[in-house]
């Protein structure tokens, strides 16, 4: 195992025995060097590489402390990832996004409190008439972004909201836009906030789940489709 590898590895296994908790300060760099076993310069590497990925926050003049650890800060790279992403890597975040956006829908119909479910209408009710491709990306963000939130599920959010991110909604919705499909995801938007909202006949407070779930499968189905058929037809996907 690389040094820097191992190196990470010890402060991993020293904030998961909970020793450092979120917001804990880390000793002195040599103290924790030779606490560890470490050399001073694989320590710094390691604080380096775990910075990066968020989970500790050096400060200059201050120290070095684990962060909050929370989901939506440790898969932030996630959006970075997905950003990058071309043509049929896209269609694997996608996949993806087909078996997890269904379900976080179901889970926002059960428990989404109805604030945040009115929230979620207002939404979808600013789009009213022409609108720009900037404005359709960012109500679609709003929408996906409280429909996750809305799951009760942070790491479910924070997956969702990774793997997509406004770089890669913008080449969806431009092609949707190109494709004159708006209309048709506008509906569907509707179509899930209102399984969301609805309450059954025999039930003062159930909602309707499979219907959400089965709205959201139709909805990211369709984009798949369509960036499937953009590939076929061996033209770049829209960027």
């Amino acid at each position: 195992m690389p040094v820097t590898d191992e190196a990470i590895d010890k402060i991993k296994a020293v904030i998961v025995s909970g020793e450092l908790r979120p917001g804990s300060r880390l000793p002195r760099e040599p103290d924790l060097a030779e606490r560890l076993g470490l050399s001073r310069n694989s320590l710094r590497e390691a604080v380096k590489a775990l910075s990066i990925r968020r989970v500790l926050d050096v400060r200059q003049g201050d120290g070095t402390y684990v962060t909050s650890l929370e989901p939506d800060l440790l898969l932030d790279a996630l959006t970075f990832v997905a950003d990058l992403q071309q043509d049929d890597t896209v269609l694997q975040f996608l996949e993806v996004r087909r078996i997890l956006e269904p379900a976080a829908a179901a889970m926002a119909a059960r428990s989404m409190p109805d604030e945040e479910i009115t929230a979620l209408g207002e939404v979808l009710d600013r789009l009213d008439g022409g609108l720009s491709l900037d404005v359709l990306i960012e109500n679609d963000l709003e929408f996906h972004r409280r429909l996750a939130a809305g799951s009760g599920n942070a790491v479910l959010c924070s997956l969702l909201e990774g793997m997509a991110g406004p770089t890669v909604r913008a080449r969806l919705w431009r092609g949707r836009v190109e494709g004159r499909a708006v209309a048709r995801a506008r509906q569907q938007h509707r179509a899930i906030y209102e399984a969301v909202a609805a309450r059954q006949p025999d039930s003062p407070t159930a909602r309707q789940p499979d219907v959400a779930q089965a709205w959201a499968t139709v909805h990211v189905a369709e984009v798949e489709q369509w960036q499937r058929g953009t590939l076929g037809t061996g033209e770049p996907a829209p960027v």
